[in-house]
């Protein structure tokens, strides 16, 4: 089955930590032949535990340019409600009109029931579903109808089973596969495809040790999710092969 995106432009946000997704998606369209510009924003990452290095973009870009494709990057703000319309413009100056565009990036920190805030929810809402909405109807307002235009959402399981200490985060995601399947309606009439992809628990760096040897305890295949399973899937969303799937919302969790 080919995955070629030779002459294809794909915008992947939130890469900024090597061991991450969005590295991992960056590295695998490029690959495929597509040309690659990626958004980061290390202030958020300087907040987590797992933290990143300021030279990490630099060779993430330099790792992508050594596979023969143009790479770019931008640190960006999606919290930002004039970022969006910003990013694509600045792409298509960098490297042309995105064919592709991959909807990575997210803010998560941990919030139950007796501990939500309103600049909780507006954070996880700014960047979670604004951040992204916005970025999808600038794609689409952009796009000239020209062949593999695609969208592709990451999401988690919320829909699967309740995460009662991330409800920040869960009811944004949960409103990112909603308006998956909606926009999915409109985005054809270009010949866009709209999915979703639930890679499930995913190695990047932030599991805990006792949850890492749970997690791959419960696993059919004894071991959790990586980035590069992530990855794989999505270069076959943003394929020719793909294009008939559409509005979907696609749990690759390895059986868990």
């Amino acid at each position: 089955m080919s995955q070629n995106l030779s002459g294809k432009i794909a915008l992947i946000t939130g890469a900024s930590r090597k061991i991450g997704i969005g590295s991992a998606i960056a590295l695998q369209l490029a690959r495929s032949g597509a040309d690659i510009f990626l958004t980061y924003y290390r202030p958020y990452d300087s907040q987590m535990a797992w933290g990143s290095r300021p030279e990490e973009v630099e060779t993430l870009l330099q790792e992508i340019r050594a596979l023969g494709v143009r790479a770019a990057g931008w640190e960006a703000d999606l919290a930002d409600p004039s970022t969006p319309a910003l990013l694509l413009a600045k792409a298509e100056v960098e490297l042309g009109q995105v064919d592709i565009l991959v909807n990575n990036a997210t803010h998560d920190t941990p919030a139950d029931l007796g501990q939500l805030t309103a600049e909780a929810l507006d954070r996880h809402y700014a960047v979670n579903l604004r951040g992204m909405a916005l970025l999808c109807t600038e794609f689409f307002r952009r796009h000239d109808g020209r062949p593999g235009g695609r969208i592709i959402n990451l999401t988690s399981g919320q829909s699967l089973g309740p995460m009662p200490e991330s409800l920040p985060y869960v009811a944004t995601k949960g409103a990112v596969e909603a308006l998956t399947l909606s926009m999915s309606v409109t985005a054809a009439q270009k010949g866009i495809t709209v999915n979703a992809v639930d890679p499930g628990a995913t190695d990047t760096g932030w599991m805990p040790p006792e949850l890492y040897a749970d997690l791959a305890a419960r696993s059919p295949f004894g071991r959790v999710g990586l980035p590069e399973d992530a990855a794989r899937l999505i270069a076959f969303l943003a394929s020719e092969e793909a294009q008939w799937i559409t509005g979907q919302v696609i749990h690759s969790r390895g059986g868990l």
